[in-house]
């Protein structure tokens, strides 16, 4: 429908375009029946330049007005209101903001998760390459979405939401259903050894065939290419959440560098994606 190429013929997302606004969903969060959710792509907007069409984010120099336009487009698509959105400003750390009534359409500074249990508030992060995560607690009507870069899958991000939402709300981790987003796939995402290094301290050596591996021509550069969608898959069962109950994407933002932000792809020239979980 949208042009999108996918890692494989999984049907882990599903392609929607309501008011010409595309979004794309999850199946298994849909299931639930207490969220509204989904992610945007580049189209559908009115934004032009380097953040064309569809960005909502206020920090890629923007027009102010644009911004607004793509902001009520998303939120008819959505079903949800604009005065509704509540945003994160992300530094890739594992803060994670607990959101009540009177935080509704605000913005939490130095934080890259919010949880909430409040219906109608719609949490909103921004991506383009990095790893979306969203978590609903169906049992306990609780939501949580994060933003997980390789720093955040490095400090397990996926399980500080998880546990912020435990301590918080007395959700049970098995009872949680969580999705991995669209982001950089492996065959894309090459790091460095300082980053490799990280990932073998923060993860038992058993998954480290999974998560990363080295290209003949990379050795005398030292660079390796890093799957974050493995990872953050191993950090939400870690935290709990049921094989089963969980979504992994197949879906590349530097792959589909016309439909998806991708911040390699462009160099650093371009919008934001969104997330978007809202709780009915």
């Amino acid at each position: 429908m949208l042009g999108l190429i996918y890692k494989d013929d999984q049907n882990v997302l599903e392609e929607k375009v309501v008011n010409g606004v595309p979004l794309l969903t999850y199946p298994l969060l849909e299931r639930t029946n207490v969220v509204k959710h989904g992610f945007s792509t580049r189209l559908g907007g009115v934004s032009t330049g380097d953040c064309a069409t569809m960005n909502i984010s206020t920090t890629r120099g923007d027009a102010p007005e644009a911004v607004e336009e793509n902001k009520r487009r998303l939120s008819g698509a959505l079903g949800v209101k604009v005065e509704d959105f509540t945003f994160t400003y992300q530094t890739h750390t594992t803060n994670v903001a607990v959101v009540w009534e009177e935080d509704r359409g605000t913005r939490f500074m130095e934080t890259d998760g919010m949880v909430t249990n409040v219906p109608g508030i719609c949490l909103v992060t921004f991506y383009a390459d990095c790893v979306p995560l969203y978590f609903v607690d169906p049992v306990k009507k609780v939501i949580g979405l994060s933003h997980s870069g390789w720093r955040g899958t490095v400090h397990k991000m996926g399980k500080v939401t998880v546990e912020k939402m435990t301590e918080v709300y007395g959700t049970n981790p098995a009872d949680v259903v969580a999705a991995v987003g669209p982001s950089i796939c492996q065959d894309c995402y090459e790091v460095s050894e300082d980053v490799i290094a990280k990932f073998r301290d923060s993860f038992e050596e058993c998954h480290w065939q999974q998560l990363f591996y080295q290209k003949e021509e990379q050795r005398e550069a030292g660079k390796y290419q890093l799957n974050l969608w493995k990872a953050n898959e191993l950090v939400l069962k870690e935290a709990g959440i049921p094989k089963e109950q969980i979504a992994v994407t197949n879906l590349c933002t530097h792959c589909n560098p016309n439909v998806l932000f991708s911040h390699r792809a462009t160099g650093g020239k371009r919008g934001n994606l969104s997330a978007f979980l809202a709780l009915k």
